[in-house]
């Protein structure tokens, strides 16, 4: 059946706000961010450092209310944009694994 609105992707995207923890696969370096949507297959998040392409991160996402379960699971970056109004990068990384804790 045909969507009727204007998103065509397999997954909905919803707008969040929440703070992200990531880290380079193996580094043990986490770092803090802001997620500014998420899906069923992907993320893209606000980091004030840029990665690389094909990167491969474990990402933590813990919603502020107890509504939303938290989400922990390893990405691969797909997409990196020096943001132009703002420091930092928007980081767009499909989701690979959904890890337990």
């Amino acid at each position: 059946m045909p969507r009727e609105y204007d998103e065509k992707r397999d997954y909905i995207r919803i707008s969040v706000d929440c703070e992200i923890k990531y880290s380079l696969a193996g580094s043990g370096q986490e770092k803090s961010g802001k997620v500014t949507n998420l899906s069923g297959r992907g993320m893209m998040f606000i980091a004030d450092h840029s990665l690389e392409v094909e990167n491969q991160v474990e990402v933590r996402i813990q919603p502020e209310n107890n509504i939303t379960p938290p989400l922990h699971a390893n990405v691969r970056v797909v997409r990196v944009n020096k943001m132009r109004h703002a420091d930092g990068f928007e980081i767009g990384a499909v989701i690979q694994e959904i890890l337990d804790d």
